[in-house]
């Protein structure tokens, strides 16, 4: 008898510790849920539901594919703003550039959240002054050569200089709603290969535009366009404390 009454204590000071873990997490989307990048600003709030967001993020198996959980979920925090505010008309297909990984590393995740699917997961080019093999300079300067973080609203398509095109809109104020002026659209480019990566470490860089790989141009652009979002994501203290779309209005 005592023996029992030992492991009965045992597993009820187990069932009562394990419970305190999730007590952040019970109160729902009503509870603001801050998310902190390392270094980044204590102002930086993920207002989506930490748990639905863990759980989508594992139904999806997006560790596997190579995004991170912080990216992923600074990307829902304004995707529901997004939509909320009714600039995201295509609300199940959200894209996510991860400019924390390498340019030689898939970066580009192209995600169903209805279908719980990675539609594509493939190399994208940043800007040519933002960088080498990483990401590290941004701008929405028009002659900058740099690319823009933040929330992009995707438009229609045309035929361009570089082939079949994407027209992207900035959503994010100061950070990247010029990307009309400096024509910061998607497009395909040859110098995304794979060939490169071997050759020099990392791909080609473009003036600031998401470039992918010439053959996986069309099936994306066409599976993204007309109104659905994309969000460039970077470890950017300035950007992640500042942007209308991840701190509170």
């Amino acid at each position: 008898m005592q023996n029992t009454n030992y492991i009965k204590n045992i597993a009820l000071f187990f069932i009562v510790f394990l419970s305190t873990l999730h007590l952040p997490f019970s109160f729902g989307k009503s509870v603001l849920f801050n998310y902190h990048p390392v270094e980044a600003s204590e102002n930086s709030n993920i207002t989506s539901d930490v748990t639905e967001v863990s759980r989508l993020y594992n139904q999806i198996n997006l560790a596997d594919a190579g995004l991170s959980l912080k990216a992923f979920a600074f990307a829902m925090t304004g995707f529901e703003k997004l939509k909320e505010a009714g600039k995201i008309t295509n609300d199940h297909i959200i894209s996510i550039v991860d400019f924390t990984r390498s340019s030689a590393k898939k970066r580009l995740f192209v995600i169903d959240l209805e279908a719980h699917q990675v539609l594509f997961n493939t190399y994208v080019a940043h800007g040519q002054n933002s960088g080498k093999e990483f990401a590290t300079q941004f701008s929405n300067k028009p002659q900058s050569f740099q690319s823009s973080l933040g929330f992009y609203e995707t438009a229609g398509t045309y035929q361009g200089k570089n082939g079949y095109s994407l027209q992207l809109i900035g959503l994010d104020r100061g950070w990247n709603d010029r990307a009309d002026d400096r024509a910061i659209v998607m497009h395909g480019a040859p110098y995304v290969n794979e060939q490169l990566i071997r050759s020099q470490g990392y791909i080609g860089r473009s003036w600031g535009c998401p470039a992918v790989p010439a053959n996986l141009c069309k099936p994306i652009i066409d599976r993204i366009k007309n109104g659905s979002c994309l969000f460039i994501f970077a470890e950017n203290n300035s950007y992640l404390k500042k942007s209308a779309y991840l701190n509170q209005s």
